[in-house]
C-alpha cells in the first residue's frame, strides 16, 4: 500500500469567504523533486497552538463556463510547522503533478496571494497530553511539519525532560530541516539553551544507506530509538513517557497498537493521554 503523509488532507471546497482570509507569501524552499516548504505572512487575529493545523488553498480554476457562478477556492488542511509565538506561518507540502492544490500550489512565489483559514484546530498539542517526562515526537514524511512548531514552542521544555524528534523517509534528501534539528535548534531566538540539554534529534531511512535506517516501529522494536543514553529506560513507560504520531497511516496504526500494547492510553482535547494522533487526518 502506498504511503499517504497524514498531515494533508484531500481537497475540499469552502463554501463561502468568511471562513479564511487572504496572505503573501513570504518565501519558498525547495528542498528536492517532490518536497517543498513554505511561510505566509500572518495577520494579526491569527492565533494557534503549537501543532494545530489550518486551512491553506488557492482560487478554483474556471471551467470556462458563462454560468455567472462563483468559482470557489480548493483548500486543504495543513499543519503549522513555525511556534505559536513565530512571526510568519510555515507549512511543508509535498508535491503532486496535477494535483488540485499541490500541482499550483508548488509554483509559487514571494508576493504571491494564498487563502487562510481562520479557524486553526488540532489535536497534536500538549494540552491533549499529561504531564510527563519524555516526550517522542515520532513522524514520517511531512508529517514532521507540527513537531517543528511544538518542538520550538518554550512550554514543551517546561514539561518535558527530554524531548526527541524522531523522522522517517525514504530518501536522505527528504530529511527538511536536517541541519537545523541535527543542531539541535541552536539558532532558535527562545529555546536554544533548554533544547542543547533537553532536544534530541533521530532521522531514520529506509531505501537508502544512512547512520539510521529503518521504519519507526523497528527501531521502536530493537530499540535503537531509545540510543541517546540521557534517554534512560529503552521501552515506553506510561507513567512518565508521552508521545505525538503524525505522518503515514500505517506507521501510526502500527506505533499505537505498540503503545496501547505498552499500556498508553490515546488522549484528546478533552480528554487528555498518554499519546495523541490526528484523527482528523486519518482515514
Amino acid at each position: 500500500m502506498k504511503s499517504v503523509n497524514m498531515h494533508v488532507r484531500a481537497p475540499v471546497l469552502i463554501p463561502d469567504n468568511a471562513a479564511f482570509q487572504t496572505v503573501a507569501v513570504k518565501w519558498v524552499r525547495h528542498w528536492n523533486e517532490h518536497l517543498f516548504s513554505f511561510a505566509v505572512e500572518r495577520p494579526a487575529s491569527f492565533r494557534f497552538r503549537s501543532g494545530e493545523f489550518v486551512m491553506i488553498g488557492l482560487p478554483g480554476e474556471s471551467s470556462g463556463g458563462e454560468d455567472g457562478k462563483p468559482v470557489k477556492p480548493v483548500m486543504r488542511a495543513y499543519s503549522i510547522a513555525s511556534p505559536s509565538w513565530a512571526e510568519e506561518l510555515e507549512f511543508l507540502s509535498i508535491k503532486v503533478e496535477g494535483g488540485p492544490l499541490t500541482g499550483r500550489l508548488q509554483a509559487i512565489k514571494p508576493g504571491d496571494q494564498l487563502y487562510l483559514g481562520k479557524k486553526p484546530t488540532g489535536t497534536l498539542v500538549l494540552d491533549a497530553l499529561l504531564g510527563g517526562k519524555r516526550l517522542f515526537l515520532l513522524s514520517t514524511g511531512t508529517g514532521l511539519a507540527p513537531f517543528l512548531s511544538v518542538a520550538r514552542d518554550p512550554e514543551v521544555y517546561e514539561r518535558f525532560e527530554q524531548v526527541v524528534i524522531v523522522h522517517g523517509v525514504r530518501r536522505v534528501d527528504d530529511l527538511a530541516w536536517r541541519e537545523m534539528l541535527t543542531a539541535q535548534l541552536a539558532d532558535d531566538p527562545l529555546v536554544a539553551d533548554q533544547a542543547l540539554l533537553q532536544f534530541h534529534y533521530l532521522p531514520c531511512v529506509t531505501r537508502e544507506p544512512f547512520h539510521t535506517t529503518g521504519r519507526i516501529t523497528t527501531l521502536i522494536e530493537d530499540g535503537r530509538l531509545f540510543d541517546a543514553p540521557v534517554l534512560g529506560e529503552r521501552r515506553f513507560d506510561p507513567e512518565t513517557d508521552r508521545v505525538m504520531l503524525c505522518g503515514s497511516t500505517g506507521m501510526i496504526k502500527e506505533t499505537a497498537v505498540m503503545l496501547e500494547t505498552a499500556g498508553l492510553v490515546e488522549g484528546s482535547n478533552a480528554n487528555p493521554g498518554q499519546f495523541v494522533i490526528e484523527r482528523a487526518f486519518v482515514d
